[in-house]
């Protein structure tokens, strides 16, 4: 009696499991039954909140803005709902980007599901002959991914028309404003159909986006994953306040103690060639990513760094955009970003899927109001390490320049960085 009670226990468990699985699941996001069976076989078994949150939404044919960092989830989240539309009706679809990296890597996962539905699709990025793109133009695919400055070029050309295009995707939309492709997404939203539908999606919420979305999307439906400008929960961080002769030997002795993979980020190409070169001559496989580097050579460093030929790849921001590599150990800022936003999209590289991460920055002692700039839009401190031989560098003191009343009568004082 008591073994068919302990039997009829672990049927009810097994019930109850088997439930909580089902609820969190991809099943109940209106996704059809193919496209289901399709991501099943690719192995997403569980929804990212970001995909749980948009993909209903976006079935629905509504306008939406996704607030969400990077390694969420969020190409699917756009992917699964574009695909099922287009093998509904004869529609199309335009997906922009702000790098050629980020668009191979989206039409990866957009080749995955679509070519089970027999739908074409084409990048269109520079650094490859527009007469291939154009060739490829011919066979009629539906979804085109793109980089705004080539297609505004085959848009000149008149080879691409997008006023019967249904559905736009601006992915990482603040990183092209920063990038400076107002203009050119301004003249591609003009000539589409007021009727499409935009998803638009972004790592912060800056004003240039609320702009776009007040100017050119139909009662958007926001939908946040995490607060704008915040980091993954799963990253930690850590700051060395390093003069810049000496970042050099301190990432030696950081290289030793992690031996995972490592993502390092550069202000500048040149400062970049430096240091993979330095990297390099202490023994270390490592690769570079920058504007001065041909897309197969950027193709090459990345397919590199993910199956392990390099464990340390070297790269500038605007070059970096389309690494998307689970498993990322430590990210290094051996420059401190330009933009602060930047620092967000920097260390979403690591901590993803679940996986905890680390980010280690480098700020040289005249930085001090930079990394507070970063803490303030983080809302975090961060730790400061003490150098390998066990010394400890402090941020220059601020230097008074003068001191006014306000308006409101209140003393306040300017301060001036230190001259380089």
């Amino acid at each position: 009696m008591k073994k068919k009670k302990q039997e009829d226990n672990e049927d009810i468990q097994e019930q109850e499991n088997s439930q909580e699985n089902l609820q969190a699941s991809f099943y109940g996001l209106g996704i059809a039954p193919k496209i289901l069976e399709t991501t099943m076989k690719l192995g997403f078994k569980y929804p990212t909140p970001i995909q749980r949150k948009a993909i209903p939404i976006a079935l629905e044919k509504k306008d939406f803005i996704g607030i969400a960092q990077t390694g969420t989830g969020k190409t699917m989240a756009f992917v699964i709902p574009i695909v099922q539309r287009l093998a509904q009706d004869n529609s199309t679809a335009l997906i922009l980007v702000p790098t050629r990296e980020l668009a191979i890597q989206v039409e990866e996962s957009v080749s995955k599901i679509a070519r089970v539905f027999g739908i074409k699709s084409v990048v269109l990025i520079g650094g490859v002959p527009a007469r291939v793109q154009i060739k490829s133009l011919l066979r009629k695919p539906r979804i085109l991914i793109a980089t705004p400055g080539r297609l505004i070029d085959l848009m000149e050309q008149k080879k691409v028309y997008l006023n019967k295009t249904a559905v736009l995707v601006l992915d990482e939309a603040d990183r092209m404003l920063d990038m400076g492709f107002a203009p050119q997404i301004e003249r591609i939203l003009k000539v589409m159909s007021r009727e499409r539908q935009t998803m638009l999606f972004s790592a912060t919420m800056p004003s240039s986006i609320v702009k776009i979305a007040t100017t050119y999307m139909r009662s958007p439906v926001q939908v946040q994953i995490a607060p704008p400008g915040t980091s993954a929960d799963d990253v930690s961080h850590e700051l060395f306040i390093v003069r810049q002769e000496n970042k050099m030997d301190i990432l030696e002795k950081i290289l030793k103690e992690y031996r995972g993979s490592v993502l390092l980020f550069c202000r500048t190409k040149i400062g970049t060639k430096k240091v993979a070169r330095a990297i390099r001559s202490l023994g270390h496989r490592s690769a570079e990513i920058h504007s001065d580097r041909s897309l197969g050579q950027r193709k090459e460093a990345m397919e590199g760094f993910r199956n392990g030929r390099y464990r340390i790849l070297a790269a500038t921001d605007i070059a970096a955009r389309g690494i998307d590599v689970v498993g990322i150990e430590l990210v290094v800022n051996y420059d401190l970003p330009e933009d602060r936003e930047n620092y967000v999209h920097r260390i979403g590289r690591t901590g993803r899927a679940g996986k905890a991460g680390h980010a280690i920055s480098f700020a040289r002692p005249d930085q001090r109001y930079d990394v507070q700039n970063i803490e303030k839009l983080l809302k975090v401190n961060f730790p400061v390490s003490s150098h390998p031989d066990g010394t400890q560098t402090k941020f220059d003191k601020p230097r008074t320049v003068f001191s006014s009343n306000n308006a409101s009568g209140r003393r306040k004082t300017f301060y001036r960085k230190k001259k380089r």
